[in-house]
């Protein structure tokens, strides 16, 4: 069954863009500030202008679903590293080599004391969003990986269909993977913002498996921060449902 949902994860990459175009290289819309001297990817970001629009799929495949990694990082030892707030208090780039020793062993913390930048919740019907409350504290690498727990520098502001539907099958892969093979999985997440914005468009996860050279983990995606059937102001985080699904609601009440 895990291999099973691998290649569906693959297949739908490809089946959204297939040999996607090469994205132009730009780092005006990323916030990369690093203070460590693993490589950060800073140089690697991407316009947004080159992301396709949302597709109705909560991701696309980018540079052909392969991901950019120094050969410097492809190393066989564990770390984690995670960028400053920027003056606006959002998150940057969170860099990993995820092996079997930096998992967790006990069950997540509380996260409820961090407010990421654009944190403004809503509730909607539970037929729109599960659950109700539109947005999640997204973690940039997800605690099953890092164990990694009310940490600042990686929780940014995202939807649930963003956290469950986009990121969680790539994390759940890479844990996946890192459990059966006790190898190492080289996992990048970078929030793109658009300008000023204070909450991300969406993330770029990467991800390499060291031991055998990408053959068991490897992939490049866009994940699209939206939640379908409610419109997100990027700039300030509020939100509000779309007229037609706000008018079917009301109708069928």
């Amino acid at each position: 069954m895990k291999l099973l949902r691998f290649l569906m994860v693959f297949i739908l990459c490809f089946t959204l863009v297939g040999c996607q175009q090469d994205v132009s290289n730009s780092s005006n819309t990323t916030n990369t500030s690093q203070s460590s001297n693993i490589d950060d990817g800073r140089d690697k970001g991407f316009s947004l202008d080159e992301v396709p629009e949302y597709p109705g799929e909560p991701f696309v495949a980018l540079y052909n679903n392969v991901p950019d990694f120094d050969d410097k990082d492809k190393t066989t030892k564990s770390f984690e590293t995670y960028s400053d707030l920027d003056s606006l208090g959002r998150c940057g780039v969170a860099y990993a080599n995820i092996g079997k020793d930096l998992m967790p062993t006990q069950k997540r913390g509380n996260i409820s004391s961090i407010k990421p930048s654009g944190w403004i919740n809503k509730k909607y019907d539970t037929d729109l969003v599960e659950g109700g409350y539109i947005y999640n504290r997204c973690h940039l690498i997800g605690h099953q990986l890092a164990g990694e727990d009310a940490n600042e520098k990686n929780l940014i502001t995202g939807t649930r269909y963003f956290n469950v539907e986009g990121m969680l099958p790539f994390e759940n892969m890479v844990c996946d993977y890192v459990k059966e093979t006790n190898n190492h999985v080289l996992y990048r997440v970078t929030p793109i913002y658009d300008g000023n914005d204070l909450v991300a468009k969406g993330v770029q996860i990467e991800a390499y498996s060291v031991e055998d050279d990408g053959e068991g983990v490897l992939f490049n995606v866009f994940v699209y921060n939206v939640q379908p059937g409610i419109t997100i102001d990027y700039a300030t985080g509020n939100s509000e449902q779309d007229a037609i699904n706000a008018g079917y609601r009301k109708a069928k009440r």
